[in-house]
C-alpha cells in the first residue's frame, strides 16, 4: 500500500503569520501612558522625550501628550551622519 495519497497530498504551502509591524499612532494623535506607537525590528525609528524602547525594539508611550514625528542627523560611532526619525510625546 501507498504511504501517502496518489492525488493531491502536498508538503508545500505553510506561510508564516504576519507581525503586525509598524506605525500605530500617527503624528498629532494623542496618546496615553503604555499605548504602544510603533512596532518595529531594529531601531529605524529612534525614541525621543517621553517614551520608551522595549526589548523587542516596540516604542510605547511613558506620559500622556500627543505623539511627534521629528527628523534629525545624527553622527554614527565611527563619525558618519545618517537621518533619524524620532518618535516623541510631547505634554
Amino acid at each position: 500500500m501507498a504511504h501517502t495519497k496518489a492525488i493531491g497530498s502536498t508538503k508545500l504551502g505553510r506561510d508564516s503569520i504576519s507581525k503586525r509591524l509598524g506605525i500605530k499612532l500617527q503624528d498629532g494623535q494623542k496618546v496615553m501612558v503604555g499605548q504602544i506607537i510603533l512596532r518595529q525590528r531594529g531601531t529605524k525609528y529612534v525614541p525621543g522625550t517621553n517614551v520608551i524602547r522595549a526589548d523587542d525594539d516596540t516604542i510605547f508611550a511613558a506620559k500622556n501628550g500627543v505623539v511627534k514625528f521629528t527628523q534629525r542627523t545624527k553622527t554614527r560611532f565611527d563619525g558618519s551622519r545618517k537621518k533619524a526619525t524620532i518618535v516623541s510625546v510631547a505634554i
